[in-house]
């Protein structure tokens, strides 16, 4: 299949994945992850009707930005292009995301919540953000352990204003493992539900579901899934850019 192809499978796969679990499709977003894949390719993903993308990385996506920005043939549609950011973000880079991004999904840290609403106090504006939740504790994974999310989200609340939290995002263990995921998906929903009765906040986006295991995640609650591989194919084989 080519690239247009590819995506109308994914469309389609969503469609019938809500369908099974009772839910409107209008509840579950795709977010289709353009990582390491031409400015070109989110052209004609964006001119087939996408609207929300994501980046891995800090530097490629500004890059990928302005790429589109500056070509004629595409500036409309880079207008229209809602940005992600799902990839893991140094506390370095936090003035960089900051503002950049209609929802940061891996906010983990209190040094990284402070580098946002610095930024963010400097623009007068408010950057919506997800908690991303290491799903599993595993020690080599980037992302906050279960047990420290009421404590970070007491932070936020208390020390950044200008953040705007909306929901959890998790990556499982296991790896385009369809339902063998689901387990951790149903977690991370009980443990956003938690969260609620803590904070008060509505936290209405769950961010899980990638391109082996989204219907799994559908079924589980996901109001955000990112497909990649599914829709713009294997990566191209070349070292990423610095996050």
């Amino acid at each position: 299949m080519d690239l247009l192809e590819r995506y109308g499978h994914v469309l389609d796969r969503l469609n019938t994945a809500c369908a099974a679990a009772g839910r409107p499709r209008q509840d579950v977003t795709l977010i289709a992850v353009s990582k390491l894949h031409p400015a070109s390719d989110v052209a004609a993903v964006a001119a087939a009707g996408q609207v929300d993308f994501g980046e891995n990385y800090v530097q490629e996506a500004l890059q990928k930005r302005e790429d589109l920005a500056a070509d004629a043939g595409s500036a409309a549609l880079a207008a229209g292009i809602r940005w992600h950011m799902i990839g893991h973000v140094q506390s370095r880079k936090a003035a960089q995301v900051a503002g950049a991004f209609v929802l940061i999904h891996t906010l983990d840290s209190r040094k990284l919540a402070d580098g946002l609403e610095k930024r963010m106090l400097d623009a007068e504006g408010r950057q919506p953000v997800l908690f991303e939740i290491n799903i599993a504790s595993e020690p080599q994974k980037s992302g906050l352990m279960p047990a420290d999310l009421p404590a970070l989200t007491d932070y936020v609340l208390e020390r950044c204003p200008h953040l705007d939290v909306r929901g959890l995002m998790c990556l499982p263990p296991v790896f385009d493992a369809g339902d063998a995921a689901r387990p951790h998906f149903a977690h991370l929903r009980e443990l956003r539900d938690g969260l609620r009765q803590h904070s008060g906040l509505p936290l209405p986006i769950l961010s899980m579901g990638m391109s082996g295991d989204f219907e799994a995640a559908v079924a589980e609650g996901a109001t955000l899934v990112r497909i990649g591989t599914d829709i713009f194919g294997p990566r191209p084989a070349k070292t990423p850019p610095l996050a």
